[in-house]
């Protein structure tokens, strides 16, 4: 069986990390057999998708089921380990939360045009908390998971490193942080890849920065890359 591989950037030291950081002090309560294996990136000053690619690449030698995260999440599933197998068995790419379908112009996985309105319920899928730790001050159920999607939000996405080298997919490093799940999963469905929502228990801490120039900026690269 694959390891799992957390793969994280954070701008906190390591040091830091296990003690400001949602994950870092999450993960510091589990106490597993085998732990799961981490790829930390410290004081990071790349975009996500360059260290993301980097793990990707280190996994051509070493195999994982990778599991891309935000260090402003707690895990909050005593099971998360398991669970993330399961994702794994299922989809090519699973995440917490994502849409069935994509449309046009669309500048997230949740909203259907640039005045960030939401699109039906009916095509939504997934939960997750939000707040500082556990309990949390509200959950966002989107919608039923372990659903095929078209798009995934990029707060947690897990994929087998094999799959990923045989189809071909990568981020794409223009997008430093805004659109690079967009991007990921256009290529992915390209690729023929299945991706899906899965249920596992997190926190987060963000609400995102949606409508900031630099989410503009990234919004502006996406559709010029495709037209659409």
């Amino acid at each position: 069986m694959k390891p799992i591989r957390l793969v994280c950037a954070t701008r906190h030291s390591r040091e830091q990390f296990a003690t400001e950081s949602a994950l870092g002090r999450s993960l510091s309560i589990y106490r597993h057999t085998t732990p799961p294996e981490f790829l930390l990136y410290e004081k990071n000053s790349y975009g996500l998708s360059t260290v993301y690619n980097a793990a990707i690449d280190h996994a051509k030698d070493n195999p994982a089921i990778l599991v891309f995260i935000h260090d402003d999440i707690s895990l909050v599933d005593f099971y998360w380990v398991e669970r993330i197998y399961e994702a794994a068995a299922k989809f090519d790419i699973a995440g917490l939360a994502g849409n069935t379908r994509r449309v046009p112009y669309q500048p997230a996985w949740a909203f259907v045009n640039a005045q960030f309105q939401w699109d039906e319920r009916q095509y939504l899928s997934g939960v997750v908390g939000h707040g500082k730790g556990f309990p949390c001050e509200n959950i966002s159920v989107f919608g039923p998971s372990e659903r095929e999607c078209k798009l995934l939000d990029g707060l947690m996405l897990i994929a087998d490193s094999e799959r990923l080298h045989s189809a071909g997919v990568r981020f794409d490093e223009q997008f430093m942080f805004h659109f690079y799940d967009m991007d990921f999963c256009r290529q992915a469905e390209l690729k023929g890849l299945k991706m899906g929502t899965y249920p596992i228990s997190v926190v987060h801490e963000s609400g995102g920065a949606f409508g900031t120039p630099t989410w503009r900026e990234g919004y502006q690269r996406y559709l010029q890359k495709y037209q659409s």
